[in-house]
């Protein structure tokens, strides 16, 4: 491709609006992950009768919740009030008609449409573009109010691109379920990790590290998420990250001396297993006649 042809789409990425489609893909997604997170519940008493049915409030407070996780725990760690994202009467509405038609369409075909795959890699080529437009975002305003802080300024990057799977402990309880052990901080998906990764290349470029124009790093991380993204729906490939961990963590978290000490404790153990027992009696033997 041309560079100066990848220059101006780079750019025209970089000014894409958010509102309407890549938010309606975003509340899609969220809302057909909190109806598919409660299925294995109902699953064993009413199998007949999904859960939105049963307490469409639950269903309505969490589906707001994975929504606009990012803003609501970014507002609570920077000190702002965590009810602001709802001030915003479009959105909700938006999100809350996304809810509706999802959870109650005639014959379930809305939400048979969003698991349909041509259908579903779109709303997520449009879901993980607003992805890299949130952690950006997110980057720019902790900057602003702390400039010098590089932790925080990372943190509320990853935090406005993965919200919803650390609100997700949280938005269980809204709905009467409570699994500790899965929380993002134990098992961090691969959204978290790639926010991460975004929010340090988006530090990097602020701090002049990386002399490279903005309309190109920023279109490179939406092309690193839909990447991923795709290849996880097509292909299965969920994490990409975890060669990598297991190498870093071989290296430098101990696991390379922990495999030493096992071999070197279990080599004693395997020399004696091969020892002949019979040799042990004729060394007795002779000893016995040396006396």
């Amino acid at each position: 491709m041309d560079p100066q042809t990848y220059m101006d789409i780079a750019t025209i990425v970089t000014k894409l609006k958010m509102y309407p489609y890549f938010d309606i893909a975003h509340y899609i997604l969220m809302c057909v992950a909190v109806r598919e997170d409660v299925l294995p519940q109902q699953a064993q008493s009413t199998p007949s009768l999904p859960f939105s049915r049963k307490h469409p409030l639950s269903s309505w407070l969490s589906s707001m919740l994975i929504c606009f996780a990012g803003s609501i725990i970014a507002n609570f760690l920077l000190g702002e009030p965590v009810i602001t994202p709802f001030k915003d009467h479009q959105s909700i509405i938006t999100a809350t008609a996304v809810w509706y038609l999802v959870n109650y369409s005639p014959f379930d075909l809305i939400y048979k449409l969003c698991k349909f795959l041509p259908i579903k890699l779109i709303i997520c080529v449009l879901k993980e573009t607003q992805r890299a437009h949130k952690v950006y975002h997110g980057v720019l305003v902790a900057a602003k109010l702390y400039p010098g802080s590089y932790l925080i300024i990372v943190i509320i990057g990853t935090i406005k691109g993965a919200g919803s799977g650390l609100m997700k402990n949280f938005d269980r309880l809204t709905r009467g379920i409570w699994i500790p052990g899965s929380n993002e901080v134990l098992q961090p998906s691969f959204a978290t990790k790639a926010s991460l990764v975004a929010s340090i290349i988006f530090l990097c470029e602020r701090l002049n590290l990386i002399a490279v124009p903005h309309p190109l790093i920023y279109f490179g991380v939406v092309l690193f998420f839909v990447y991923f993204k795709i290849s996880s729906v097509v292909l299965g490939i969920h994490d990409p990250f975890v060669p990598l961990e297991n190498l870093f963590c071989a290296i430098f978290m101990g696991g390379m001396w922990d495999a030493l000490r096992r071999a070197a404790i279990k080599e004693p153990a395997k020399e004696d297993e091969n020892k002949d027992p019979r040799n042990d009696v004729i060394k007795s033997k002779e000893e016995k006649k040396k006396d």
